[in-house]
């Protein structure tokens, strides 16, 4: 098969966590474009080296290689038009709000609580990257940002209080059917549902309808 993505996966290779690679699989199925799956870890730099950078996802579609999942998300919609838009109802400039939102916000609530639990669930090879790297970049310990797990957690509740009102009314982001908007979203939940020791979205009934609509509609 010549269209591989390379995707990120913990020391269980079916674990498989990244929300940005979520992203572009469900863009993927959406596109109906077939792939191939290579399994790739936080020290596995060489593997993407043709990309020119050092994080996935990364997709190689023939000769041609593209890294950062936005960037991808816009290949894909250019390259294949004849097959159903990424966009959908949710014209791009409203797709960008929700990318920005969603890395802005819902990622930073979600990253306090399931870095513990993702340090835990690594391949030992990549603990020390890990480490060293989000502890560097949140100015304290793994141990330190387990501590303050409660008040992470209530407040992730509260950042989810758009989604939820949004799915109250309508079945998806993008409108009566997902899109890149959708994609985007569920990426960052589904990386908090593989993750987190806890079930974050537990009594969030129209959120976990809408992710399970989501996979169903891919078949996946």
């Amino acid at each position: 098969m010549s269209r591989k993505l390379y995707e990120l996966t913990a020391a269980d290779e079916n674990l498989r966590f990244s929300p940005y690679c979520w992203r572009i699989k469900l863009a993927l199925a959406h596109k109906n474009l077939p792939y191939e799956t290579v399994i790739w870890r936080f020290t596995d730099k060489d593997a993407i080296a043709a990309s020119g950078q050092g994080k996935v996802p990364v997709l190689v579609d023939g000769k041609t290689v593209i890294h950062d999942s936005q960037a991808i998300a816009e290949y894909l919609e250019a390259m294949y038009p004849n097959e159903a838009s990424l966009f959908g109802e949710a014209a791009a400039a409203i797709t960008r709000f929700i990318k920005s939102w969603a890395e802005d916000v819902l990622h930073g609530a979600i990253a306090r609580i399931v870095l513990p639990d993702i340090f835990s669930q690594l391949h030992p090879k990549d603990q020390p990257y890990f480490r060293a790297s989000r502890e560097q970049a949140w100015g304290m310990t793994i141990e330190e940002i387990a501590k303050q797990r409660e008040t992470a957690v209530k407040h992730f509740k509260t950042v989810l209080a758009p989604l939820r009102s949004t799915l109250a009314a309508q079945p998806f982001i993008a409108g009566t059917a997902p899109a890149y908007a959708d994609h985007i979203v569920f990426g960052a939940l589904q990386w908090a549902r593989l993750m987190s020791s806890t079930d974050l979205l537990e009594g969030e009934t129209a959120i976990n309808d809408w992710m399970a609509a989501v996979l169903g509609a891919y078949g996946l």
